[in-house]
C-alpha cells in the first residue's frame, strides 16, 4: 500500500482525478496509527473514500491548500498530534525551540490555534466547501472555553473557524457517518444528527432533548457560569447517558454538541489497527532529517484507549472517554509481528499501553450497557466498590509477546496506574512488572504528597502511593533487583499555597530526590484544573480553591522543588519566610538551606583574624 497522496503527480500515478477529502494537517504526514490523520484517512480510504493530505501549508499563502484542487465532498482539518499552543509554547508562554512533529524538529511550520488559521485560510477560497475540523485541538475547544496563552474566554472553536462541524473524540465511526451523508448529496447544513459532532443552528429544535448550558455571554460576565457549565459537561461524556448540550450564542445562534459517539468494539478497534499503514513518515521528509517523533512510537503499540483515572488536569476522559477500548491479543501480536521485521528493530519493545498502560478493559462490566456513572469517578476519592482490578488479560498479552521470536524485552512505558495496581488482589502482573517489564526504573505519576492537593488533582491520598513504593522496593529486594522509581511532581496546581508546596520540597529532601526537571501545572482547554484556575472554584463542589497565578509565585513553587540549585536560594528562601517556614533555614539536616548572611559574617571574621 502506497502513501496517501500529496501532490497531483500522486493523484495521476494513484489513478485519481478529483479527491473526496482534502485533509490539512498541522504535523508532517506520518502514515502510523499513533498519528490520528493516519487513522481517519486510513478509515476513509477502507470505506470507499480517496483522500489526499497537505500537510504544514503556508498559512500566509492561499494557494498552499489548493495544490490537491478542490475536493469533491469537502475539507478536514486538524492541528497535529498535541495542540499547536501546547506544541508552540511552554507553560511560562516562552516559545519552544523544537517541534517533534516536523521535519528536522524545525519549529514554527505551522501557526498558533492551527484549525482555526487552517479553517479561515480555506474560507477565503471556497465558501461553500464542508469543512470538518477534528483532532484534539478541536476536540478540546468545541464549546467556549478559557484560552491560557490569551488569557481570554473564547467562543466554540466551530464559530472562530467558520467551519461546519466538528467531529470530537475518536472519529473513527463519525468520521465514515458524515462522509456518506455527504456521498448520498445530503447539505453538510442538515447534518445535525450524528454522534460524536458538533454543529451551530439558529433553529433549537434540531437539538434533541437537550440540556441547555449557561449562555457564552452570562460565561463570560460571571465565571461561576462557566464552572456551572463544565460540570454539566463532565457529566455528559458518556455514549449511553450523554445528553445533547446546547450553548447559546448572541444573534439567535445555537452551538450544539450532539451525544459522544459509542466505542469501538474490539472488532472494530483491530480493523482500525490492521489497515495498511506505512508504518512510518513519507520519504519526502528524509532530506530534511526525518520527523523526531517517530524514534517514541515506531517500536511502540497501542493496546487500549480511554481512561478512568479521573486526573483533573488531564483531557483524556474528554476526548477518548471514560469506557476502555480494546485491541485483541491476537491484533497486537500481528502488530508486534510486524515491528519485528522492521531492519532497524534491536528486540526491544518500547511499550504496549494506552493513556494508562494497566487500563486493559472497562472499570465495570455495566459501563458497555448503562454507561459510567454521572456523580462516581471509578478510582477517586476511593476506589469503587464495583471496580474491576483483574490484571489477568494484561498479563497475558505481555507474556505472549516476551514469547515472540525476535523479542529481547518488552517495556511498559505509557504510565502506570499505581493505585489500581494497589487494588488487584493478586500480585502476579505486579511481579512480572517488575521482573520483566521495566529498564531500570518505573516512572509513576504521585503528582505531590498533600492530600489536599492530590484531592483537587482527583488522585489518590499519599498514603497510597508510599504502600505502592514500600511494595515495589520489596518486590525489587525478592528479585534480586535493584530499580528504582522516578515519580512525576507537579508544582503550582489549583489548592497548592506556598505551605504545601513546602510539604513536597520536605519529601523531596526526605527520600533524596533532586528531580532535573520540573512540571509547572499548564491550564490546557477542556479540564476541570483549568477551570479551576481561571475561576478560582472548584466546578465539582462550587467551593472555592486557592490558586497560584502569580509568576513569581509560581517561580518560587518551582524552586522549592529544586532546592538544592544555587540559583534558586533567594526565591526557596522567600518562599520559606511566606510560609512561616523559617525553621527549614539552618544549619539541621532537615533545613532545606542555610543561612547565607551567616556564612558571610563567619568569613568576614576569619578574615579580620588573618590580618
Amino acid at each position: 500500500m502506497a502513501f496517501l497522496p500529496i501532490s497531483k503527480k500522486d493523484m495521476k500515478k494513484q489513478g485519481i482525478k478529483q479527491l473526496d477529502f482534502v485533509y490539512i494537517i498541522g504535523d508532517a504526514y506520518v502514515d502510523h496509527p499513533s498519528f490520528g490523520h493516519a487513522i481517519i484517512s486510513r478509515v476513509l480510504q477502507a470505506h470507499g473514500y480517496t483522500v489526499g493530505i497537505i500537510s504544514q501549508p503556508d498559512w500566509k499563502d492561499d494557494n498552499s491548500i489548493n495544490i490537491l484542487g478542490e475536493p469533491r465532498l469537502g475539507f478536514l482539518i486538524m492541528s497535529g498530534n498535541m495542540d499547536s499552543m501546547v506544541n508552540h509554547y511552554y507553560v511560562s508562554k516562552k516559545r519552544r525551540e523544537t517541534d517533534a512533529y516536523t521535519p528536522g524538529g524545525v519549529i514554527g511550520k505551522r501557526p498558533d490555534h492551527a484549525v482555526v488559521v487552517y479553517s479561515n485560510l480555506i474560507r477565503r477560497t471556497y465558501k461553500n466547501k464542508p469543512v470538518i475540523i477534528g483532532g484534539i485541538e478541536a476536540s478540546l475547544r468545541r464549546m467556549a472555553h478559557y484560552d491560557y496563552w490569551s488569557n481570554s474566554f473564547k467562543h466554540s472553536i466551530l464559530l472562530d473557524s467558520q467551519a461546519n462541524l466538528i467531529c470530537y473524540g475518536m472519529g473513527e465511526k463519525s468520521i465514515v457517518q458524515i462522509a456518506d451523508a455527504l456521498d448520498s448529496g445530503m447539505d453538510v447544513k442538515d447534518i445535525t444528527y450524528i454522534p460524536g459532532t458538533v454543529f451551530k443552528t439558529r433553529d433549537l429544535s434540531l437539538a434533541y432533548d437537550p440540556i441547555i448550558l449557561p449562555s457564552f455571554d452570562e460565561m463570560k460576565e460571571d465565571k461561576l457560569n462557566y464552572a456551572k457549565s463544565f460540570k454539566i459537561q463532565s457529566e455528559n461524556t458518556d455514549p449511553y447517558n450523554g445528553k445533547t448540550l446546547v450553548e447559546p450564542y448572541p444573534n439567535g445562534v445555537y452551538v450544539v454538541q450532539n451525544p459522544p459517539q459509542e466505542p469501538l468494539t474490539q472488532m472494530e478497534m483491530d480493523d482500525v489497527y490492521d489497515l495498511p499503514y506505512e508504518r512510518t513518515y513519507h520519504p519526502i521528509y528524509e532530506k530534511d532529517g526525518g520527523i523526531p517523533a517517530i524514534s517514541e512510537i515506531k517500536f511502540s503499540i497501542t493496546s487500549c484507549r480511554g481512561c478512568f483515572g479521573a486526573c483533573s488536569f488531564c483531557a483524556l476522559t474528554f476526548h477518548q472517554g471514560r469506557i476502555i477500548q480494546t485491541r485483541s491479543h491476537e491484533s497486537i501480536i500481528n502488530e508486534a509481528k510486524k515491528i519485528t521485521e522492521m531492519p532497524d528493530f534491536k528486540g526491544y519493545i518500547h511499550d504496549v499501553g494506552g493513556p494508562t498502560a494497566n487500563f486493559y478493559h472497562p472499570s465495570c462490566k455495566k459501563q458497555l450497557t448503562s454507561g459510567v456513572c454521572k456523580n462516581r469517578q471509578c478510582l477517586w476519592p476511593t476506589p469503587c466498590k464495583n471496580l474491576d482490578t483483574d490484571h489477568s488479560e494484561y498479563l497475558k498479552l505481555l507474556r505472549k509477546l516476551r514469547e515472540l521470536p525476535k523479542i529481547k524485552k518488552v517495556f511498559v512505558r505509557s504510565g502506570i496506574r499505581f493505585d489500581y495496581i494497589m487494588e488487584d488482589k493478586n500480585d502476579r502482573f505486579f511481579n512480572d512488572l517488575v521482573r520483566y517489564h521495566i529498564s531500570g526504573q518505573l516512572k509513576v505519576a504521585p503528582e505531590h504528597i498533600s492530600d489536599k492537593v492530590l484531592s483537587y488533582m482527583g488522585k489518590p491520598p499519599h498514603c497510597v502511593y508510599e504502600k505502592f513504593i514500600d511494595k515495589y522496593y520489596k518486590m525489587n529486594e525478592k528479585e534480586g533487583k535493584k530499580q528504582f522509581v522516578v515519580p512525576y511532581l507537579m508544582s503550582s496546581h489549583p489548592g497548592s499555597d506556598m505551605k504545601e508546596a513546602v510539604k513536597l520540597a520536605e519529601y523531596l529532601r526526605d527520600i533524596g530526590y533532586n528531580p532535573q526537571q520540573v512540571q509547572d501545572f499548564y491550564p490546557t482547554p477542556s479540564t476541570m484544573s483549568t477551570v479551576m484556575y481561571y475561576t478560582g472554584v472548584d466546578p465539582r463542589t462550587m467551593e472555592p480553591v486557592y490558586v497560584p497565578k502569580n509568576p513569581h509565585e509560581k517561580a518560587m513553587q518551582r524552586a522549592l522543588m529544586q532546592y538544592r540549585k544555587p540559583e534558586n536560594y533567594k526565591l526557596v528562601k522567600e518562599a520559606l519566610h511566606i510560609a512561616g517556614r523559617e525553621d527549614l533555614i539552618g544549619f539541621d539536616k532537615k533545613c532545606l538551606i542555610k543561612p547565607r548572611q551567616i556564612k558571610k559574617e563567619k568569613a568576614a571574621v576569619k578574615k579580620g583574624k588573618r590580618k
